[in-house]
């Protein structure tokens, strides 16, 4: 291996790669040092608890609107979920907010008119064309909405009936435009992939968005399981429809207007992760794309706003967090050549450099798991064993994210693609055969050929004597060997309709 780097890179290539290479890792380090400060924060502001909201008979006219599009499995539990919150009845109205295009409809019909019965103000709103998608759906309903506060829940949500009881008092202080819930997961352990997702979710809720509430930062709504005040919504200039989170984009808009944000991570509603690694990966490509596009339109604005310095660095990183993956990406691609252009003194050198800032990277991520799940979970040291897959996992999605980010950057308007959801809870949920299966035809072959250009690095670095890169080296391979096989194994298998049961060494974790 190191006869043909040295045949592709002559001294000056050598030099120029190097001096890339480490720009790419101070890049990523600043990014680490953030993370490092959110945990300062979370820690510096713990004694700052929610402020006290109103009194009840303050309760306002709440407006619940349920966007969906084609979700067959999950309609009705989403339906009788939200009928059953306990609120006044005469302050309450449910609206379904139907674009779907499937026997969804019919579905949801009967719920609606089942619960409507029974006493319930609630009305299916469908549109015939689904313009904007989520975004416009919102915006539609919100027209016709007689409330006062909107609450809004997805389609793979489950409310606990005393979830506005315990939301719209915090609504109630001076100036609160918008109170957000935690997100649970009623399937965290179903399978790794469920487990994994849960612990980057847990991790963004509790330190995230802790953080940032309690230090008085921005933060934003994350589409669903929140409450937000009618009057703020309006004069952020409503829901937009031109990034692919709508939510994140007016949460700024909210925040610059001067409304504040109220986080309640006491207060869970439990949701459905994906099952899917392709639906998952749809999901976070989307999510990278609208945060890329709504930095690209509301940082501008961010930046010349009157707020403190220290928001406005804050935000700064928070919107262009997705740069992230196309620098991990070209950091960790470019780390093999980087390491042999080094040997035979390249081990000195990577034991100086470059291992330093990859365990610091790994323990802040580490530390930032540890602390999120202390928060959440009793048994929260049992749930470190998953922090060494997140992080691996985290590595795999980097080809998807990445591609998500060049295309927001381009200017790329992709359509609204929703994350497939199929019912699932537990083990003995099967959702193999069920529609709304999504592929990504090309990308699995990617990951897997990073993860095999990772394998015979390390083999190289083995025999090379560079033993310290091998771990380094190992974990990237096992996090694109891990995202593309199942992608591709998911794709194939249960497109030919093999069993479930082929698959549980690849996506369940062993039980005794």
């Amino acid at each position: 291996m190191q006869a043909s780097i040295d045949a592709v890179f002559n001294p000056s290539a050598q030099l120029l790669l190097l001096g890339f290479y480490f720009t790419l890792l101070i890049c990523l380090s600043a990014y680490g040092a953030h993370r490092c400060y959110l945990l300062y924060l979370y820690t510096r502001y713990r004694a700052r608890g929610t402020p006290p909201g109103g009194a009840p008979e303050d309760l306002p006219y709440v407006t619940v609107q349920l966007p969906i599009y084609n979700e067959l499995y999950v309609v009705e539990r989403l339906i009788d979920a939200a009928a059953r919150l306990d609120y006044p009845a005469e302050r309450l109205e449910i609206q379904v907010l139907d674009d779907s295009t499937d026997e969804t409809r019919q579905v949801a019909a009967r719920a609606v008119a089942r619960w409507s019965a029974r006493g319930i103000t609630i009305r299916r709103l469908p549109r015939v064309v689904r313009a904007g998608y989520k975004a416009g759906a919102l915006a539609a309903g919100l027209r016709c909405a007689r409330g006062d506060a909107i609450a809004i829940f997805d389609a793979d949500f489950l409310p606990p009936r005393d979830f506005l009881r315990r939301a719209i008092p915090a609504l109630g202080q001076p100036r609160v435009g918008m109170v957000q819930a935690r997100w649970g997961h009623v399937n965290r352990d179903y399978s790794w992939l469920t487990r994994v997702q849960a612990l980057l979710l847990d991790a963004h809720f509790v330190l995230e968005h802790g953080a940032r509430h309690r230090a008085g930062c921005f933060f934003n709504f994350n589409g669903t399981a929140g409450v937000w005040r009618r009057q703020a919504i309006e004069d952020a200039g409503g829901w937009q429809d031109d990034t692919l989170t709508e939510d994140l984009d007016l949460s700024y808009r909210a925040q610059l207007a001067g409304w504040r944000f109220v986080f309640l991570p006491e207060l869970v509603a439990p949701a459905e992760v994906p099952v899917e690694m392709t639906a998952f990966k749809l999901q976070q490509q989307r999510w990278a794309t609208g945060s890329i596009q709504t930095c690209l339109k509301v940082l501008p604005d961010v930046l010349r706003s009157s707020i403190r310095r220290r928001l406005k660095l804050e935000a700064l990183f928070h919107l262009t967090a997705n740069l992230n993956y196309p620098l991990l990406l070209l950091a960790a691609v470019l780390m093999v050549p980087a390491l042999f252009v080094r040997a035979p003194g390249g081990a000195p050198s990577f034991l100086a450099f470059d291992l330093p800032l990859f365990c610091a990277a790994a323990l802040s991520m580490v530390n930032f798991y540890a602390v999120s799940q202390r928060a959440v979970r009793r048994d929260w040291l049992s749930q470190l064993k998953w922090v060494p897959l997140a992080i691996a996992v985290g590595f795999g999605l980097s080809v998807n994210n990445t591609r998500a980010v060049l295309g927001a950057l381009r200017g790329g308007r992709p359509g609204f693609r929703r994350t497939a959801k199929y019912g699932v809870v537990d083990r003995s949920d099967e959702w193999r055969a069920k529609r709304y299966r999504q592929t990504r035809a090309g990308q699995p072959f990617v990951e897997l050929g990073l993860g095999l250009y990772f394998a015979v690095a390390a083999i190289g670095a083995l025999a090379a004597g560079l033993f310290a890169a091998v771990p380094v080296l190992c974990i990237f391979m096992c996090g694109f060997l891990y995202v593309g096989g199942v992608s591709l194994v998911q794709q194939r298998r249960a497109g030919a309709g093999l069993s479930v049961y082929s698959l549980l060494h690849m996506t369940r974790p062993r039980t005794s």
